[in-house]
């Protein structure tokens, strides 16, 4: 459990964050400049805030009014920044050694074994980092701050240097993490396919301030807060199951709450836990069920609530079996079909529209998501 307040004022930018998160991965997403990286670091105790208190797995480690201040190297943090840091003239074996010679022998709970095959580095522990991709880099980073044995691992942004192929690369290992090693993760990200992919509770940053925290499902099906969630990002987020492949057409079907969604072929095994984002923009909706159509996803849903976005576009709210949708039309639209709360339509959605970035892995049992 992470439970934090913190007040800093850093020139004219003022900072008042509060929020709670227990296990598994929180993510702080929000614009460049809206004080991600400061809460990371005064949790971490390389800034130290005007007021407040920091409290990780019942630990105190920050309490202006009590007087309590410990240094960072006391805190039991583990820290990957955005660039690696590792030490050149170390190999990667020497560089793991290095966290976990920092814990006394009695405080080690995390084992060199373990970390070595969760991250898949066993090959590389003879190298030296100047021969090691970006990606095998930033998984000898984490292993040494995994070995450091932390109460929480901080990522500040730990994939923003690394190209699209490394990213997915690194992500399924990021993901095992929380549950392989009972860990709870403080995540930055300016990027929504690592947060779809990794974060339990989202907290969204805006101007200093946790302007929302929750479920990240909950927050990203939200309309109100599409401020702070980004314009192209707009939509609903689901979970839903893989429930088969379909090769000879390309697709694979996802149960969920609401029924069946056929998507662009995911290369996921059947069971597998998924999020899928459906964008606002992709949901058309029908009074009457469609008869010979090429959209594959029609779902029965019933109107929840009807907004107007701006002077040209209106939010619709959907519930298809539970399971919330957010359909953008147009204002023309929404005036020929006069909908409503409480009405019954149908929300369609085509298969093309829900791309491979658009499905996320959820089963931290596996690296092979």
């Amino acid at each position: 459990m992470l439970s934090l307040s913190l007040r800093r004022r850093q020139g004219d930018f003022h900072m008042d964050v509060a929020f709670e998160a227990g296990s598994g991965i929180t993510a702080l997403y929000g614009r460049s400049g809206s004080g991600k990286t400061s809460v990371v670091n005064m949790v971490a105790g390389l800034s130290r805030p005007d007021s407040g208190r920091i409290v990780v797995d019942g630990k105190v480690l920050f309490d202006r009014d009590a007087g309590i201040d410990l240094p960072p190297e006391k805190r039991r943090l583990g820290y990957v920044f955005q660039e690696h840091r590792l030490f050149p003239h170390l190999s990667v074996e020497g560089n793991l050694v290095f966290g976990r010679n920092r814990v006394p022998p009695k405080d080690r709970r995390i084992d060199f074994d373990q970390v070595v095959e969760v991250l898949g580095i066993g090959h590389l522990l003879d190298r030296r980092p100047a021969l090691l991709s970006g990606g095998e880099k930033q998984r000898v980073a984490i292993g040494r701050a995994l070995l450091a044995s932390p109460q929480i691992l901080l990522m500040d942004e730990p994939l923003a240097s690394l190209d699209g192929a490394r990213k997915a690369e690194l992500l399924p290992f990021i993901a095992a993490l929380a549950q392989k090693f009972k860990l709870p993760i403080l995540y930055v990200s300016h990027a929504m396919d690592e947060v779809l992919r990794l974060a339990d509770t989202l907290v969204l940053m805006d101007g200093g301030r946790a302007a929302a925290v929750g479920p990240l499902e909950q927050l990203m099906s939200d309309p109100a807060l599409r401020p702070l969630t980004g314009r192209y990002e707009a939509g609903a987020v689901i979970a839903a199951t893989v429930a088969s492949h379909d090769s000879a057409y390309g697709v694979t079907r996802l149960s969920f709450a609401g029924g069946t969604l056929v998507v662009s072929q995911a290369e996921m095994p059947v069971g597998a836990q998924v999020r899928v984002r459906i964008h606002a923009r992709d949901i058309a909706i029908a009074i009457d069920p469609p008869e010979r159509v090429s959209i594959r996803n029609v779902l029965p849903a019933v109107v929840t609530s009807v907004t107007a976005a701006d002077s040209f576009l209106v939010d619709v709210v959907l519930s298809a079996g539970g399971a919330q949708l957010w359909g953008q039309i147009t204002a023309l639209a929404q005036a020929q079909l006069g909908l409503k709360p409480g009405m019954r339509v149908h929300a369609l959605i085509k298969a093309l529209t829900i791309a491979r970035g658009d499905v996320a892995g959820r089963d931290r049992g596996s690296r092979q998501e």
